[in-house]
C-alpha cells in the first residue's frame, strides 16, 4: 500500500567502493543509514552503489538532486589512496574548491602516529595524511573516528551532502556528530516526526495481511499510510509509516492489525523476539541450556549475542553424533536405535539432558535432517524435531518439515527454537 503523494522530505544514500559493486564485501552501511534516516522522518527514495569511478559518483549525486532529495549521505572514499575521491567529487558537485585544513592535518597525523609501522614509507604516509586534510571550502568537518574525517557540505540550490567513511564502525561512530552539525540541525527542523509503527508476527503470511488490508481499506481512508511487509528471521514485519496528517489513520490501522491477528503477534512495538526472550528470562530469574545437533551451536550463539546473556544462558552442547548424544546428554542408545536420532523422543531427551547437565531451568533440544543428503521417505531433508522442557514439568514439542537448503533449514530451526523458548517462558503453549 503506497501513500497518495509524497510529503516527507526525500533523502538518498550513495555507497562508494568497487569492492561493494563487485561483491567482494557485503554492504552494511546502506541498510543502517536507511533505517536511521527513515526513523528521523525522511523518505529514503534511493539507495545507490557506485564503484571507485569519479564520473559514476558525480552522476549519482546529480541523479539524487534531480529526484528532489534534500539530503544525500555518502559512505566511503575518504581514505589516503588515489581512488579515494569522494571529497573531491562532492566539492565539485557543490561548486566549491578543495582547500587544505592545516589543523585537521595535524590531528590526522597525531592519530596515524599511534599506529607506527617500521616498514612504512614516511613520504607516502605524509602524502596520505595531507590528502585526507583537503576539504571543500565551507564544509563542516566531522572529527575522525578512525583516520578519515567526515564532511557536511551544503550545496547552493542543492541537497545537503553528508560524507562519511566506509568502515561501519567509523560511520556509525561519526553519525551523531553529523546530526549535530549546523546544516543538519537546520534541515532536521523542517522534517515532520516519523510516527512509524512496526508490528512483528510469527507464522503469519503476507497474503493474510494483504487480505486484511483490503478489507480495512473499505472502512477507512488509508491512502496516507505506507504499509510495507518484510519476512526476516521467519518473522513477518509490518511497517506502518504515515504521511503528515495521516497519524490517526495509522494508529487505527495498527490497532486493527494487532486485534485481527493477535494469535500470531510477537510484538506491537517492534520489540524483537531476542529482546523479549532475554527480558523474560531475566525478569523471571530463569536460566536456559541448549542441546543442538543439526544447528551445530547456532541457537546458543544467537542466545549469547546479547550483552549480559551470561545471566540467563548456562551453556550449550553440540551433540552431532549419536555417541555424543548418549555420552554428553544421557540420551539412551536404545532410544536412538528404536526411534532414530531425528525424532521427537530424542529431541525431548536432548532437552532434558542439557537441562540436567548444565543445571538450567529450561532446556531445548534440536535434531533434524539439514541436508542436502541424509533424508528418507519418512524423514525427508528439512525434517526437524524440537522440544523445550522445564524443571517444573512443562513440555513443548514440535516436529516439522522446513523448506530451503541446508543453511535455510538450520536458520529456520533456530528461529523456531527461539519462539518455542519464548512461548514457554512467557507461559504460552
Amino acid at each position: 500500500m503506497n501513500p497518495g503523494g509524497t510529503q516527507r522530505p526525500r533523502a538518498a544514500v550513495v555507497l562508494t567502493g568497487s569492492e561493494l559493486v563487485t561483491g567482494v564485501i557485503v554492504d552494511a552501511n546502506g541498510p543502517w543509514l536507511a533505517r536511521e534516516l527513515t526513523t528521523l522522518g525522511f523518505e529514503v527514495v534511493h539507495l545507490l552503489g557506485v564503484g571507485d569511478r569519479p564520473d559514476d559518483l558525480a552522476a549519482a549525486l546529480r541523479y539524487c538532486a534531480a529526484a528532489g532529495c534534500v539530503l544525500v549521505v555518502t559512505s566511503g572514499g575518504l581514505g589516503p589512496t588515489a581512488d579515494d575521491l569522494t571529497g573531491e567529487i562532492v566539492a565539485a558537485f557543490a561548486g566549491v574548491e578543495l582547500e587544505i585544513d592545516d589543523a585537521l592535518q595535524e590531528r590526522i597525523a597525531a592519530i596515524v602516529s599511534r599506529f607506527p609501522r617500521i616498514d612504512q614509507d614516511p613520504a607516502a604516509r605524509d602524502a596520505g595524511i595531507r590528502k585526507q586534510a583537503f576539504v571543500p571550502r565551507g564544509a563542516v568537518v566531522l572529527e575522525p573516528v578512525g583516520t578519515a574525517p567526515g564532511l557536511v557540505v551544503s550545496a547552493d540550490d542543492g541537497p545537503v551532502v553528508v560524507v562519511l567513511p566506509g568502515p561501519p564502525r567509523e560511520l556509525t561512530g561519526m553519525w551523531p556528530a553529523a546530526l549535530a552539525s549546523p546544516p543538519m540541525q537546520a534541515l532536521l527542523a523542517t522534517v515532520p516526526p516519523a510516527h512509524g509503527r512496526l508490528l512483528r508476527y510469527y507464522g503469519l503470511y503476507e497474503a493474510e495481511v494483504a487480505a486484511t488490508l483490503r478489507a480495512l481499506e473499505q472502512e477507512c481512508d488509508l491512502s496516507g499510510v505506507e504499509v510495507t511487509t518484510c519476512l526476516r528471521r521467519s518473522e513477518l514485519e509490518v511497517d506502518l509509516r504515515p504521511q503528515p496528517g495521516a497519524e490517526d489513520a495509522a494508529r487505527w490501522l495498527a490497532a486493527e492489525l494487532v486485534s485481527r491477528h493477535a494469535n500470531r503477534l510477537v510484538s506491537a512495538d517492534g520489540t524483537s523476539t531476542d529482546e523479549l526472550l532475554a527480558r523474560t528470562l531475566l525478569d523471571r530469574g530463569l536460566t536456559v541450556a541448549t542441546a543442538e545437533s543439526c544447528t551445530g551451536g547456532l541457537l546458543a550463539g544467537r542466545l549469547v549475542d546479547r550483552p549480559g546473556s551470561s545471566a540467563y544462558v548456562q551453556g550449550g552442547v553440540v551433540s552431532y553424533s549419536n555417541a555424543a548424544k548418549t555420552a554428553l546428554l544421557g540420551v539412551p542408545a536404545e532410544m536412538i536405535e528404536e526411534h532414530g536420532a531425528v525424532s521427537p523422543e530424542v529431541a525431548r531427551a536432548m532437552a532434558d539432558g542439557a537441562r540436567a547437565a548444565l543445571d538450567a531451568d529450561v532446556g531445548i533440544g534440536i535434531t533434524g535432517v539439514a541436508g542436502p543428503d541424509g533424508g528418507t521417505a519418512a524423514k525427508p531433508v528439512g525434517y526437524v524435531c524440537l522440544c523445550v522442557t522445564t524443571a517444573s514439568g512443562v513440555v513443548l514439542a514440535r516436529d516439522r518439515r522446513l523448506p530451503g537448503g541446508r543453511a535455510d533449514v538450520r536458520d529456520r530451526s533456530v528461529d523456531a527454537g527461539m519462539h518455542m523458548l519464548l512461548r514457554v517462558v512467557t507461559g504460552l503453549r
